[in-house]
C-alpha cells in the first residue's frame, strides 16, 4: 500500500493486507527467546522430553509468536505521509490457537478494524492480526493489536 495522508486513515477501516512472507521458526530462536525471558519450560527447549508430549517435539513460546508481529508488521503496517513514528499501544485480545512446532513456517495477515483520532496528527489504529502456520487449518494466533501513528 502506498503512503496515505493522516486524514485518509478512517477510510482504511476494513482494509485487508496481503500475507507477509513466510518465516521459519527454529530451535535456536526459541532457545534464545527462552534465555531472554527466563522461560525454559521443557516443551520449548528440551526436544527429547517434548517428544513425549502430544505435540511430538518442542514448540515455540506463544509470547515469541506474539512478539514476531513486530517483524510481520513491516509488511502490513499503514504508511502515513509525514509520519514521525508509530508506537505499540498494546493489545485488546490475544488468543493462542495452535502451537508452532520447530521448523514450521508462519506468516501474518492483518486488517484494520478501527481508526480513532486521539489528537491532531495522532491516530490509534486497531489491527486484527492472524498468524497462520503453513499447512495448518487453525491459525497459531489471533490478536487485536493497537498502534498509535504520530504524523
Amino acid at each position: 500500500m502506498n503512503a496515505v495522508k493522516s486524514h485518509e486513515l478512517p477510510s482504511l477501516v476494513g482494509h485487508q493486507s496481503e500475507p507477509s512472507e513466510w518465516f521459519e521458526v527454529t530451535q535456536e530462536q526459541v532457545n534464545q527467546f527462552a534465555d531472554t525471558t527466563l522461560d525454559h519450560q521443557f516443551i520449548h527447549v528440551d526436544p527429547v522430553k517434548a517428544a513425549e508430549t502430544p505435540f511430538g517435539g518442542t514448540i515455540a513460546h506463544g509470547m515469541l509468536t506474539l512478539s514476531l508481529i513486530a517483524h510481520f508488521a513491516e509488511s502490513f503496517s499503514v504508511k502515513v505521509d509525514g509520519m514521525k513514528m508509530g508506537l505499540n499501544y498494546g493489545f485488546n485480545k490475544i488468543r493462542f490457537l495452535n502451537p508452532v512446532k520447530m521448523g514450521a513456517r508462519i506468516r501474518a495477515q492483518a486488517s484494520i478494524t478501527e481508526v480513532d483520532e486521539k489528537a491532531p496528527g495522532q491516530h490509534l489504529l486497531t489491527y486484527s492480526v492472524t498468524v497462520e502456520i503453513e499447512g495448518e487449518n487453525t491459525p497459531a494466533m489471533i490478536a487485536e493489536w493497537l498502534c498509535l501513528v504520530i504524523a
